[in-house]
């Protein structure tokens, strides 16, 4: 199989307005994928849509071959998510939560408690074991959200927004394991704002403005001999450049 990911034609409307318009993306096998776009252009929605947290209006899903719908069971067992603003437990100790995911997973206990151990050590939250959730800040949220992914040993992960508001120590760290995710055969898609962050970290991006994808392909197409930057203005920034502040902050 060489697509972990396959988008065809995705479309979602809420009432009069179209979120999603026919996204239609093929995310490689062992890949790093980036999804960037301008607030509200569609990315939350499509990577809901694609791991089975919303039910798109048109088009399908499919994750290493097996329809997200269709074939949920095969589908989900197969990916780990860590969605925008993650609910989780609160009243929870971080270990109590990931050995209760792990349960729910169908670990018996002696793994559940060994995985939830190894989590923690590796994402540096072993400190805070015994903590509420409650009490955790929101890096270490992201870091037990991401734990809480990966506890099932998944082929794919698939993170919205995994660095927002993320301490630089913590970034690091997430960024480590995620990098060392995809050289062990993993395969990630992200998104995210920072476009420094997707240059440096990953090798295939797609771009959506107004819930379609107006740019899509390995970093080197998309980013066409310029920045990811430059490149992500010009394709869905025209005018911003040239926009004045109030004349009176000048003031």
């Amino acid at each position: 199989m060489n697509s972990a990911l396959e988008l065809a034609g995705l479309a979602k409307h809420f009432g009069p307005k179209t979120a999603v318009h026919d996204v239609t993306l093929t995310v490689p096998a062992g890949s790093f994928y980036g999804l960037v776009g301008p607030n509200g252009a569609g990315k939350t929605t499509s990577l809901s849509m694609a791991v089975g947290l919303l039910r798109p209006d048109a088009g399908r899903a499919r994750i290493f071959g097996a329809d997200v719908w269709a074939d949920p069971v095969k589908a989900r067992a197969q990916v780990g998510v860590l969605p925008d603003g993650l609910a989780l437990p609160e009243r929870l100790t971080g270990r109590e939560l990931l050995v209760f995911q792990a349960r729910l997973r169908g670990f018996d206990k002696a793994t559940s408690a060994s995985r939830a151990h190894e989590l923690l050590d590796v994402l540096d939250l072993l400190d805070a074991e015994r903590t509420l959730v409650n009490d955790y800040s929101t890096g270490m949220r992201k870091k037990i959200g991401l734990a809480t992914a990966l506890l099932h040993g998944p082929r794919l992960l698939v993170l919205d927004e995994p660095f927002e508001a993320v301490d630089p120590v913590s970034a690091l760290t997430i960024r480590g394991i995620l990098q060392t995710f995809v050289a062990g055969g993993g395969s990630v898609v992200l998104s995210s704002h920072v476009m420094a962050l997707v240059e440096q970290v990953c090798d295939h991006v797609a771009v959506i403005d107004n819930g379609r994808v107006v740019a899509a392909g390995s970093l080197a197409d998309v980013r066409a001999g310029a920045t990811l930057e430059d490149r992500f203005v010009e394709l869905v920034g025209a005018g911003a450049a040239t926009r004045k502040a109030p004349s009176w902050l000048a003031s």
